[in-house]
């Protein structure tokens, strides 16, 4: 079994028998929107304006999504902030895109696109420079174009 050490960041590899026993941890969550970045903290602000300060080296995924008033959850274990949960989709608009090759509509064809956060991803050639689209958080792939 890989496991990651959800407070130091540490990778290990154990071996476990199937009667083993494991102690149960509880984690706790919290519906928030992204605030603001205070260096090297992420800040974060639920609905009765308490702030809760996420590190920088929990927040790698998010950080391709994090955008000024991003809904999302925030884990907490033993009362300390450890990790951030984005949303199944977010809409995002397309910042930078190569136009279409005219003509080329063999299968589906993917060009890569850049959002305001400097992630990329692959999406079909009809999208645009300034198009809102749909991604998905878990896979990082386009799901479709927003109106």
């Amino acid at each position: 079994m890989k496991l990651k050490n959800l407070l130091s960041g540490a990778a290990s590899e154990a071996v476990y028998k199937a009667d083993d026993k494991f102690e149960q941890i509880v984690l706790d969550k919290k519906e928030v929107s992204y605030s603001y970045f205070a260096d090297p903290m992420y800040v974060f602000m639920d609905a009765e304006y308490n702030q809760f300060e996420v590190e920088a080296e929990n927040m790698v995924d998010a950080l391709k999504y994090l955008e000024d008033g991003l809904a999302c959850e925030v884990v907490f274990y033993n009362g300390k902030a450890i990790s951030v949960e984005l949303p199944n989709s977010v809409v995002r608009e397309v910042v930078y895109t190569e136009p279409a090759v005219k003509g080329d509509t063999s299968g589906k064809v993917m060009k890569p696109a850049k959002l305001a956060t400097g992630f990329e991803l692959p999406v079909p050639a009809f999208v645009a420079i300034g198009d809102k689209i749909e991604i998905d958080t878990r896979t990082d792939e386009y799901k479709n174009r927003v109106k």
